[in-house]
């Protein structure tokens, strides 16, 4: 300010304004500061969701939350005491029918008032102000893969609807208490977008085995992998994550969180090949070298097969016979990318549980957008671990540490690049 006073008292002096007294003198040097005020107001670039917005902070992005979608599993008759699990996994078949896969439900209980752990440590207290108190992938069954689940049936967790339907409300719809007891740890849902029939896709990853229903999930009709058996080979996966489809209906199984591998299938289920080895985490850099093979995503125009190579902290992307083709780093820890959608107008979105970020990438890794808040209330993340976008826009997440699925509305005026766009339009949307 010295400096800029200075320069403007020569001016006037130059003027023959400095005996104009220093009122006359503050007014212009104030009217000055306006000036350059507004100039640098207007020439400062926004970032903003909504272009032009005056105030906010953007919590959900380029969304607004649905603080009551889904409406809570309390609302099912005797299910009063129960509420919502580790949230695995979401499917949109359109805004009217949203799967919701959990892995059980937890006690409906109200957050603990906080108290004094001297037994633990000095100058410790639960829960912390207003931060998330319960870990539902923590509390959630089931227990190690060879082990016993944690705490005790009907009392910590109940294993009862694993898989629901909400329609466009938050209304429950369907239930399908007859498949609770086939799984062990559900992992992902599905439908190929390129499959008239409509088939439901649900991936186990701790019965080692992929599960094909019919549409209205009444029928199994085929199991892919062998239940309960681990292995690498063209009818063994262990623990596999997640799928992703062709057009001609050959589906790649990421697999997994056990096996290094990308396996591929014809549209009957029929082993094709596989490709990956064991790397060394967390800075693995060879290609084709994988440590958490948790999550896939085709790119159709180029024939790209991007793989979330989790425990390396980075994106691999092959051609669809697994020849490498790139590779980009998602950051060092804390990042750690649960889940990756490879959109129709072709970008790729990660959710980062590490940072509580969803983050766009072009398909050549260059970090366009982030957005994104650690926390519980709505509109918050922590452990988004399924995603989906329906045909209207909608997203919608599944976490496993808060235990809920969310959905999420664009903004009205919103800058269409910073909403997550669809997958490939279904042939039966």
């Amino acid at each position: 300010m010295g400096f800029k006073s200075k320069i403007t008292r020569r001016a006037l002096v130059k003027c023959g304004l400095a005996s104009a007294g220093l009122p006359i003198v503050s007014k212009l040097i104030g009217s000055s500061v306006e000036v350059q005020a507004e100039a640098k107001t207007k020439s400062d670039p926004s970032f903003a969701a909504i272009p032009g917005q005056v105030g906010g902070q953007d919590i959900c992005g380029a969304y607004d939350v649905d603080p009551n979608w889904p409406k809570p599993l309390t609302s099912l008759p005797g299910n009063e005491d129960w509420t919502w699990g580790s949230g695995e996994g979401v499917f949109a078949e359109n805004p009217d029918r949203v799967f919701i896969l959990q892995r059980g439900e937890l006690p409906n209980i109200k957050r603990p008032k906080e108290i004094d752990l001297p037994q633990l440590a000095p100058s410790l207290a639960f829960p912390i102000g207003r931060l998330p108190w319960r870990d539902a992938t923590s509390a959630s069954p089931p227990g190690p893969l060879d082990g016993p689940n944690h705490g005790t049936e009907n009392v910590d967790w109940r294993w009862q609807h694993c898989i629901v339907s909400v329609n466009s409300k938050g209304d429950i719809l369907e239930t399908w208490p007859e498949w609770d007891k086939m799984l062990r740890r559900p992992h992902a849902i599905y439908i190929n977008p390129y499959d008239k029939d409509k088939y439901v896709w649900l991936v186990d990853d701790y019965r080692h085995a992929i599960f094909k229903f019919t549409h209205d999930m009444k029928k199994l009709v085929q199991t892919i992998g062998t239940v309960n058996e681990h292995g690498s080979d063209g009818t063994h996966f262990y623990r596999p994550t997640y799928l992703a489809w062709l057009p001609d209906s050959t589906m790649f199984v990421a697999d997994g969180y056990v096996n290094t591998r990308v396996a591929k299938f014809d549209k009957d289920g029929k082993f094709i090949m596989d490709w990956g080895q064991k790397g060394t985490p967390p800075n693995e850099t060879r290609p084709g070298y994988f440590n958490g093979v948790h999550g896939l995503g085709i790119d159709l125009p180029s024939g790209r097969v991007f793989v979330n190579d989790r425990n390396n902290h980075r994106i691999q992307v092959f051609d669809t016979n697994g020849k490498f083709l790139n590779q980009w780093r998602v950051g060092d820890p804390p990042s750690d990318v649960h889940i990756i959608l490879v959109t129709a107008d072709r970008h790729l979105w990660a959710f980062d549980r590490g940072t509580n970020k969803m983050i766009k990438y072009d398909l050549e890794g260059r970090l366009l957008h982030s957005w994104g808040t650690w926390g519980d209330f709505p509109g918050g993340f922590w452990g988004v671990h399924g995603m989906h976008v329906d045909q209207e826009g909608n997203l919608y997440v599944a976490e496993v540490d808060n235990g809920r699925a969310q959905k999420f509305i664009p903004r009205k005026g919103a800058n269409q690049a910073m909403l997550i766009g669809p997958g490939v339009k279904p042939v039966w949307s």
